[in-house]
């Protein structure tokens, strides 16, 4: 009889213990359902995302004019032809002294000379370049507004020349262009959150593009204008946020 009590009670706690052990699984089950769901639901959840483009722009003025001025001379001789030329080199270096420029804003920048016969005669071109660089605009505009004075003085220009102005200082303003672009692409991202019925998050990834410089009212035209002072910066952005 002892022997069958004994026997009972081993079988009574044998069977708590799978009980008990059972229960653990099923809460174990349970839990770990729960968090696998919710790791997969916060997964989704973390592709949830918008990709949007912000834009800057910036209205700026050129700190940098470079004028190419061509001209040339012909002639039946070559030191003809040369003294022609010297002579409107001499007649170019006193216009530019006369509004203002240092001797050596104006610096020669190439020649040639072609030679061909007409008939038997001989026929001496000589061609020449000059280049301006001066980071005072205001003269490099005076100077290009009396740029017919030139060909009063008997220098014909050729085709090729004109100013050209320059914007040298993107560096300093590439942080804030940046930082506008994402917040105006923010503002888009805000705008189709709202519509979807969530909320914007961090930023999943960013591309930042490539910078331009224009003339802010497009090419001016006109003869030996090439160009214009005034500059619109532009960047766009393409922007990734996480939807929460």
């Amino acid at each position: 009889m002892t022997d069958n009590v004994d026997n009972g009670g081993f079988l009574d706690k044998r069977n708590n213990i799978i009980l008990i052990s059972a229960i653990l699984l099923t809460i174990g089950m349970i839990v770990g359902g729960y968090l696998l769901g919710n790791g997969l639901l916060r997964s989704k959840m973390a592709d949830r995302s918008v990709t949007v483009r912000g834009l800057a722009e910036r209205d700026v003025t050129a700190d940098l004019a470079t004028w190419t001025i061509a001209y040339s001379a012909q002639s039946t001789n070559l030191a003809e032809a040369q003294a022609d030329i010297d002579a409107d080199t001499a007649a170019i270096g006193k216009f530019f002294t006369e509004l203002g420029f240092e001797a050596d804003a104006l610096r020669p920048t190439g020649a040639n000379v072609s030679q061909y016969s007409s008939n038997g005669t001989p026929q001496y071109t000589i061609r020449q370049r000059l280049s301006l660089r001066t980071n005072d605009i205001e003269k490099a505009q005076a100077a290009v507004a009396r740029q017919f004075d030139l060909v009063r003085r008997g220098v014909v220009l050729e085709d090729g020349s004109g100013m050209s102005y320059s914007f040298t200082k993107l560096e300093e303003i590439k942080p804030p262009m940046v930082a506008e672009a994402t917040k105006d692409a923010r503002k888009s991202a805000e705008q189709f959150a709202k519509d979807s019925g969530t909320d914007v998050g961090g930023i999943k990834s960013a591309t930042q593009g490539y910078f331009s410089i224009d003339s802010r009212d497009g090419d001016s035209g006109g003869y030996g204008v090439s160009d214009t002072p005034y500059k619109k910066v532009r960047v766009v952005t393409t922007v990734n946020f996480y939807l929460d």
